[in-house]
């Protein structure tokens, strides 16, 4: 299926762009970052496990659990502090 990946602040910054179409065999949010995780250099280090990443599907705050659909927007993103 293809999806829409968007990466956020330091996410961002690290893999060097802010969007991407993404083609995955994916059907989960954790699946698919796993896949990203795959990917190495980048991906790893920001996507990495046991690093604090917010992700959301469809603009709505998601958890490794949640099913993809083809077309899907997903994006990853650091958790944000209040000041």
């Amino acid at each position: 299926m293809k999806i829409s990946v968007r990466y956020f602040a330091s996410i961002r910054e690290a893999v060097g762009h802010g969007s991407e179409a993404v083609e995955t065999s994916a059907t989960t949010l954790g699946a698919l970052r796993d896949e990203l995780i795959a990917r190495g250099g980048a991906y790893a280090a920001s996507l990495a496990r046991g690093r604090a990443v917010r992700m959301a599907l469809n603009q709505t705050l998601s958890d490794d659990a949640a099913a993809l659909v083809n077309g899907a927007e997903v994006a990853f993103f650091p958790p944000v502090t209040g000041g």
